[in-house]
């Protein structure tokens, strides 16, 4: 099969679009022929990490296609089944919340490939009101987006949420999800263009991310804020977010390192909270509140699987708003 392998190098320079074996399902699995993939900013973040020494690697977390082979011991699903993957691997249950979750593209191979295999739990319907691209590029981010939300921070209707650094497939997402879910949503970003869109999808308010927050009109209610920027943006937090707000912390692009306002925190009694992609029994609820509200994912930009390097090269760039789908033939 063609696959897009990541091998001798880091960074973009170790992807290879090149031939590849597909493994036969065992006990318990699916080989899936995929018709679409979709690659996010953990890809970018995996590649810069590997060397020379390490296993070559399939990556992408997100795809969708057919089902063309079963394994023993599989029920609930058939050869011919469109289905979509839930990458994390081994986490079923929301209240089994493991330490660092594995997912698929990472540490096993990925779904930036023409068949991949995997545990047939870890492939559920797909959701009939979405194309194969949208589909290809729905599962990691959005589910990310959904436990954020609901999951961690229980985002009610009519509350104020802040989403720094639009653009991003899970920020995108969780725009959209917020908006339907009745929430008054201030977005953030450099790019007036990235302002405009999120306008337009649904946010009530767009702000340069560089402006002084604390004089905005309504921004001195937000009961929300979700954040994947960590230390470049955190102290101006403490300006906006009402007393017994929340901060849901899913990246830090950023920075890892943060000196916190400690007064800030616990005379406002404002809560920290970290997550991070989610479980099977969330991403099935996930799936189920997509079709429900007839969310379609925000897709930048069409690549084949060819070319899914230069689609790297524009998430590298943060140029996309939305997600980058890979088409695969």
């Amino acid at each position: 099969m063609k696959a897009i392998i990541h091998s001798g190098q880091s960074g973009l320079e170790g992807l290879q679009y090149t031939e590849s074996i597909s493994r036969a399902p065992e006990a318990e699995e699916v080989q899936i022929q995929l018709k679409s993939a979709g690659i996010n900013h953990r890809d970018l973040f995996i590649m810069a990490g590997r060397t020379s020494q390490d296993t070559p690697l399939i990556l992408g977390s997100d795809g969708a296609g057919v089902i063309v082979e079963i394994g023993e011991g599989v029920n609930g699903l058939s050869v011919g089944d469109e289905v979509i993957i839930h990458p994390t691997l081994g986490w079923d249950h929301t209240v089994d919340v493991p330490i660092v979750p594995d997912i698929v593209g990472g540490p096993t191979d990925g779904t930036l490939a023409q068949y991949i295999t995997l545990p047939a739990r870890n492939a559920l319907p797909k959701p009939s009101h979405l194309s194969w691209a949208e589909a290809g590029v729905l599962s990691l981010s959005a589910l990310t987006a959904y436990r954020a939300l609901f999951t961690r921070g229980e985002l009610k209707h009519g509350e104020h949420i802040l989403i720094p650094g639009i653009g991003g497939g899970v920020a995108t997402y969780a725009l959209l999800m917020a908006v339907v879910a009745g929430a008054k949503v201030t977005v953030t970003s450099r790019s007036e263009a990235k302002r405009k869109e999120a306008l337009r999808l649904g946010a009530f308010q767009a702000l340069d991310s560089h402006a002084d927050w604390s004089l905005q009109n309504d921004l001195d209610s937000v009961d929300f804020i979700l954040d994947s920027i960590g230390q470049a943006m955190f102290p101006k937090y403490f300006d906006i977010i009402k007393p017994d707000g929340r901060i849901v912390m899913y990246g830090a692009s950023s920075g890892d390192d943060l000196t916190v306002p400690i007064r800030s925190i616990f005379f406002p009694q404002v809560s920290l909270i970290g997550t991070s992609m989610g479980s099977r029994e969330e991403f099935s609820q996930m799936l189920q509140w997509v079709e429900q509200h007839d969310i379609h994912p925000v897709i930048d930009g069409l690549y084949p699987l060819q070319e899914t390097a230069k689609a790297f090269e524009r998430m590298e760039k943060t140029e996309q708003f939305g997600n980058l789908a890979i088409l695969v033939e």
